[in-house]
Formats: C-alpha cells, sequence, structure tokens
C-alpha cells in the first residue's frame, strides 16, 4: 500500500508516537529490572518470584502497540478500488426483429432468445440507469423512451413483432436522437449523463437512409460507444414467401460498428452465450470503479486487538498495561 491511497496520510505520524511509547516501555521495564536486582535477595526472588512472570507478561503491551498502528492506518483513511452502483447513465437497447430473427437455430428461434435475454438484462440494471428501447427491420421505432421503469421496458420486448428489412443504420441514428433529447431533459451540472447504445443483430444491412458504418461514426464523435452483439449462427434459415433463405450473421459488419464508435463487439451462438453477454453488460453498464473509503477493516481489527490487549493485561496482572 502506497501513500497514494490514502486520503489523510500525515495521521502517519503518530506511528512516531507509538513507536516513542514502544520504546519508553523497554526503558522502563530495563530500570525496574536494574532496581529489582539491586536491592532484592537474589536466591529469595528466584523462590518467590512467580515463573509465569515472563516474556509473555510482555503481549498484552505488543498487542496494545499493534491496535495503535493499525488505527493509525485507519485515521490515515485507506482507499480501495471498489465497484459501485452507477447513479446516473443512459442505455439505448437496440433489438433487431427483421424476418431472419424467427431462424430457428438458436432454440426456440433467434428472437424469442433475443427477447428473454434482454428482459434479464433490463431487470438486472441497477437502479440508476435509465434504459430505453428500440426495435428496427425496414425503419427504427423508440418504443420506450429512456427510462428507469423496467416494467415499461420488458412488457415492450415482449410485444417485439417481426418485420421485413434490415435498417441497421437508422436504428443507430434513431439511438442516438433519443439518447440526445432526453440528455437535454436531464442535464445538470454536470452535463448529459454518460451514454450507451447496446445493439443487437443477427444480419446484413438491408436498407435505410443513414449507412450503419458512417451513423457509427457519429456515434463516436457524440461520446456514446455502441456495443455490438452478433446474435445466431452460420446455418441460420427461415422460410420467406415459401422460400427458403439462409440467414448467416454478420460477424464483420458489427465488429466494425464497434470499432468505429469506440464500443465493444460480443459474438453469441446461442441463448446461453447471449445471456452470459448481457450479463457482461449489466456489469459494464451498471456499475463503475471508485477509490472508495476502506478503513472499517482496519478500524475494526485495531478495536478487537485493543480489547484483546486490555483483557489479556487484566488477566495477567490484574492491570490495564
Amino acid at each position: 500500500m502506497s501513500l497514494s491511497g490514502f486520503t489523510a496520510p500525515w495521521w502517519f505520524l503518530l506511528l512516531l508516537a507509538v513507536a516513542a511509547l514502544a520504546a519508553a516501555y523497554v526503558v522502563v521495564q530495563r530500570v525496574l529490572r536494574r532496581r529489582t536486582l539491586r536491592f532484592a535477595n537474589l536466591p529469595l526472588l528466584e523462590k518467590v518470584a512467580p515463573k509465569r512472570q515472563r516474556w509473555w507478561r510482555h503481549v498484552p503491551v505488543a498487542l496494545l502497540m499493534v491496535a495503535f498502528i493499525l488505527l493509525t492506518v485507519a485515521l490515515a483513511g485507506p482507499t480501495a478500488e471498489q465497484k459501485v452502483p452507477r447513479n446516473r447513465a443512459t442505455v439505448m437497447l437496440v433489438v433487431d426483429v427483421s424476418l431472419s430473427m424467427k431462424a430457428t437455430d438458436v432454440k426456440p428461434s433467434r428472437l424469442e432468445a433475443a427477447q428473454t435475454a434482454a428482459k434479464s438484462f433490463a431487470e438486472g440494471l441497477t437502479p440508476g440507469i435509465n434504459l430505453g428501447l428500440i426495435s428496427f427491420a425496414g425503419s427504427a421505432t423508440v418504443l420506450v423512451a429512456p427510462t428507469t421503469d423496467r416494467g415499461a421496458v420488458t412488457q415492450s420486448i415482449d410485444g417485439l413483432k417481426l418485420a421485413q428489412s434490415t435498417a441497421t443504420g437508422d436504428a443507430i441514428v434513431a439511438a442516438l436522437a433519443s439518447i440526445d433529447s432526453f440528455g437535454k431533459v436531464v442535464s445538470g451540472a454536470d452535463g448529459p449523463p454518460p451514454a450507451r447504445i447496446v445493439l443487437m443483430t443477427d444480419g446484413k444491412e438491408t436498407v435505410g437512409t443513414r449507412k450503419a458504418f458512417d451513423a457509427a461514426e457519429d456515434a463516436k464523435k457524440a461520446g456514446i460507444p455502441i456495443s455490438t452483439i452478433s446474435f445466431g449462427t452460420e446455418d441460420g434459415v427461415v422460410e420467406i414467401e415459401g422460400r427458403r433463405q439462409d440467414v448467416p450473421v454478420d460477424d464483420d459488419s458489427m465488429r466494425e460498428i464497434a470499432k468505429l464508435s469506440g464500443g465493444e463487439f460480443f459474438k453469441a451462438a446461442s441463448a446461453e452465450e447471449l445471456r452470459r453477454v448481457y450479463d457482461t453488460l449489466g456489469e459494464q453498464i451498471g456499475y463503475e470503479k471508485k477509490q472508495a473509503d476502506a478503513s472499517k477493516p482496519w478500524l475494526v481489527l485495531g478495536t478487537l486487538v485493543a480489547m484483546v490487549a486490555i483483557g489479556g493485561a487484566l488477566l495477567l496482572g490484574q492491570r490495564v498495561p
């Protein structure tokens, strides 16, 4: 532990006083021993002096010195990196509902697995996160504006319906607009809350007024990273208008969107993998690492050691050291 890990390191000056007390105790013990040897009848002293009055009679004092050291560390305000819930942030969950999402390469289907995992993600987010929901196929629809009402989000997730085409870029644009509007409403002295887009899709962009890569660059400029989830396998197949069509996932596009926006790419080829991805995102989004006070363990331990020292002194010598 370095001094940079303490909020009030000047309290360590008390260790000089602790060292002085320890030195004074040693000096007093030597003086008492010399006086005893000078005036005592040694043969008689050896017979009447209790043999237990040896090194361990100094244990209470040693423990008390240790307690003083521990309490001094507590006063110095030690800190440690701890995971704490975020008290403000905005997340837009963007879910692909194109027809390829009815593929059953992920059981029971891509959409149903996505709905289950997305609801778990929404319900597990910490209370300080404002969560919004967008669905997209040929166009993007803001189903829920950012809110702390998880019930509204999960209800809308249950109501997701499939449609034709995949307008990934328009979905990102809609998410950015929703975040911007919400940020203007809740912006305080510290500015709008930090934001992120979680984009889950399974296929290539097919339509849209704004290309996905260009929209990702817009997100980068706005300081809003996009966490992309490529969901499904290479073996996905759907039947559209009586025709069988292959619908493999498009990992490369999702990886590039994440890179351009400054976000992260995740691959999920099963419902279980998707759940784990959402769990990871929930940890990243819902919590942040901060230097927090870590003095309590030192204070508790110092107090306990002091109590043991005093109890031992009373037991051995019927007095406090």
